[in-house]
């Protein structure tokens, strides 16, 4: 094990010039997932942190699609193994209590139990880990995702700028995974990149500025000619429902201008197809980076549609979305769907009966139904029961 070379002079500088270059090596990994050691390296310097790893869980099938670290010594990633069913636990309660993606989270702060633990004692604090910070990057049905980093006892505990910079980090490194995860953690090559493309069962659509279509490939044409859930508008790509076009539009923007600034935006764009079921879609930036450039010259994103039935299930607060309808609205929707009576979910909510009427009838307006068993009806299309 090897300490990192900022020793006690604390992280190194995070520049806006840095910063952009850390988040071009990060969407790079979305091609090559044999870069994520030199990421967790930059990302460790940064935050005071001397080791970290990436890790994505198939929780169906018991096994791991990316396991990828950084200056731990081989044997005591084998001692790991040891402590399975602990960490298991640790990481129920964590997830229980700390359910946000894109917020890091410090171990002292967060799950301080960890140290009372006999994993710590005999594989954190021999190390000389006082202290983690974790960050879940994949949450669905059957996929869990971690990038954590450790901090070693000469640097003192996890700051508060730390997580700042995590923080800065974090949806750039949920979406290279997100959609590396789609691609099955393949590398691709610049030479085979097209013909691979076009044999992806995801549905690929490469764009230029204002989301003008430069390649689809065959899955993703399929979906363009059925209209469903996105289609060709004057050659730009669009979607369904004019919320989601101008979501997704505006994150090829600002994948365009800066793609240090795009955030969230473009991750899990909510779609909805033609017999009312739900889609996702993911933008990846293309316009910088060394692997992306050369992979599609000229191209500023490449928008992935997963179509319903292969996407991660939707959930209410995706309807929300789809439908733009409140936090108060999609509190009351939750309660219709659990078979409340509109007096019953009023009580619960905490409103007049009045102001629950009104409620339902915006949801009326807003989903195009005028029956509640229509809008039931409709969210069970959308929504999966598992997921409510």
């Amino acid at each position: 094990m090897h300490r990192s070379s900022q020793g006690n002079g604390g992280a190194s500088p995070l520049s806006r010039e840095r910063l952009s270059d850390l988040i071009g090596q990060i969407y790079d990994c979305t091609f090559n997932p044999g870069l994520w050691p030199e990421v967790i390296h930059a990302v460790g310097d940064v935050t005071n942190c001397f080791a970290g790893m990436i890790v994505v869980a198939d929780l169906q099938g018991s096994q791991l699609r990316l396991a990828q670290q950084w200056n731990y010594a081989p044997a005591w990633l084998a001692r790991q193994q040891d402590h399975e069913a602990e960490v298991t636990e640790l990481w129920k309660k964590f997830l229980a209590s700390h359910p946000h993606l894109d917020e890091p989270a410090s171990t002292r702060r967060d799950l301080p139990e960890t140290y009372d633990t006999r994993y710590y004692a005999e594989w954190g604090r021999p190390q000389g880990i006082v202290d983690t910070l974790h960050l879940v990057v994949l949450r669905q049905p059957h996929r869990l995702g971690e990038f954590g980093l450790s901090r070693h006892e000469s640097q003192g505990l996890v700051t508060d700028e730390d997580i700042a910079r995590l923080r800065l980090l974090a949806p750039h490194i949920r979406r290279a995974v997100t959609i590396s995860d789609l691609l099955d953690m393949q590398s691709f090559e610049r030479q085979a990149f097209g013909a691979t493309l076009d044999s992806l069962a995801i549905s690929v659509v490469i764009v230029a500025d204002a989301g003008r279509i430069l390649h689809a490939n065959d899955a993703a044409r399929h979906m363009l000619d059925a209209g469903s859930p996105v289609l060709k508008a004057g050659g730009c790509l669009a979607a369904r429902d004019p919320r989601a076009t101008q979501e997704l539009l505006r994150a090829i923007a600002l994948a365009q201008a800066d793609e240090a600034t795009i955030g969230a935006a473009g991750i899990g764009v909510p779609l909805v197809q033609a017999d009312m079921t739900a889609a996702v879609a993911h933008v990846l930036p293309l316009a910088r980076g060394d692997i992306r450039m050369r992979i599609a010259p000229q191209a500023i994103a490449a928008v992935f549609i997963v179509p319903g039935g292969s996407a991660s299930p939707a959930d209410l607060s995706t309807v929300a979305r789809i439908f733009g309808l409140t936090p108060a609205e999609t509190r009351q929707l939750e309660y219709l769907l659990a078979g409340a009576t509109l007096n019953e979910a009023a009580a619960a909510l905490g409103v007049s009966a009045a102001t629950a009427r009104t409620h339902r009838e915006h949801l009326f307006a807003k989903t195009s139904v005028s029956r509640r068993a229509d809008l039931v009806a409709l969210v069970e299309r959308l929504v999966p029961p598992v997921r409510r």
